[in-house]
């Protein structure tokens, strides 16, 4: 069955399928979540023109929080955990947690 975005009532156009099984075990769950709703800018030039953004994965309302999965790839573990630190330095309020896909794989078989 496919899963839509609760916010928005649409299918969202997910980067990868570990993204679109999770968005399933939320919906399992009754946890209400939004696909890429917010994007963070985390630099910018002179002018305002936008250099470098951040857009977690998951927005989880009832929590408050964010959700970025990420792939085994050191190389994009890497730049991701650098925007997530610029994003802390620059919104100190927003809560965004990390999940690597080991633990996302276990969330899923635990699922399953």
């Amino acid at each position: 069955m496919p899963t839509s975005d609760p916010a928005t009532g649409l299918e969202p156009d997910f980067a990868h399928d570990s993204e679109r099984a999770f968005s399933e075990l939320l919906d399992f769950y009754g946890v209400s979540w939004q696909y890429e709703p917010t994007t963070f800018v985390l630099e910018q030039d002179t002018s305002g023109r936008v250099l470098e953004a951040f857009t977690p994965d998951f927005y989880l309302p009832a929590y408050e929080v964010y959700v970025e999965l990420t792939t085994l790839k050191q190389k994009l573990v890497t730049a991701k955990n650098r925007k997530l630190r610029k994003l802390r330095t620059r919104y100190p309020s927003v809560r965004v947690k990390m999940l690597h896909r080991q633990a996302t794989l276990g969330l899923l078989d635990k699922h399953s």
